[in-house]
């Protein structure tokens, strides 16, 4: 089955942040949310998508949001991208759909291309390094809300 890909718009909010709140649940439960379901359901309406840089996969262009990637802005001080949110709905887990999103953004964003990943989280640091990314720094937690040790990976080349 062919998936769409295209920009996030406001009627997105919430079935992203229902996507998000679920994926936590399921796949980061070692994870504790730092905000509420009502933070979390603002931040994505209020912040995260008037920001214009989100971007979600679905079987039709206008059919349910199966998944969503978020490219935070470049700093001003770094060359490069840096990819903030990655998430798929859990029951479309395993289909491509991650592949899809992220090469979406990798035929776009300069290079290198950073992201975080909890050190927990096997499953996204395995699809990462699929891609090429690389582990660059180990975090201890103190740099993130959750508390969780962190990697800090990149994609300096061009990738898969």
């Amino acid at each position: 089955m062919s998936h769409e890909i295209r920009p996030a718009s406001a009627r997105d909010a919430e079935p992203i942040a229902s996507l998000y709140l679920a994926a936590r649940r399921i796949y980061l439960a070692y994870a504790p949310l730092s905000h509420t379901e009502a933070e979390v359901r603002s931040w994505v309406a209020d912040i995260l998508l008037p920001a214009g840089r989100t971007w979600v996969v679905s079987e039709t262009i206008k059919g349910p949001v199966l998944g969503f990637l978020s490219e935070a802005p470049e700093l001003a001080e770094e060359e490069g991208a840096w990819i903030d949110q990655l998430y798929l709905h859990p029951d479309h887990m395993g289909r491509g759909l991650g592949t899809r999103l992220l090469m979406h953004a990798l035929a776009r964003l300069p290079r290198p291309l950073k992201l975080h990943t909890f050190e927990a989280n096997a499953g996204a640091r395995r699809f990462y390094e699929r891609h090429g990314f690389v582990v660059q720094a180990r975090g201890d937690g103190s740099g993130n809300e959750e508390g969780c040790p962190d990697l800090l990976m990149v994609l300096r080349d061009k990738g898969l």
